[in-house]
């Protein structure tokens, strides 16, 4: 009988949970880098006048 806390799965060592967040992060940063740049394209594009215009 398996211990509760036991869940079957893989365990990794401390450095390819050091590399796992690593990669995790640059991927973040990615897409919010991503994300960023679809707004400011999406704003240089509608140009200023799209605060101006009638509600």
């Amino acid at each position: 009988m398996a211990d509760e806390n036991d869940e079957g799965g893989i365990v990794l060592s401390p450095e390819q949970q050091r590399r796992r967040r690593a990669r995790s992060l640059a991927i973040a940063l990615a897409l919010g880098a991503l994300v960023l740049l679809v707004y400011l394209v999406t704003v240089v594009k509608l140009g200023p006048g799209v605060l101006k215009r009638p509600l």
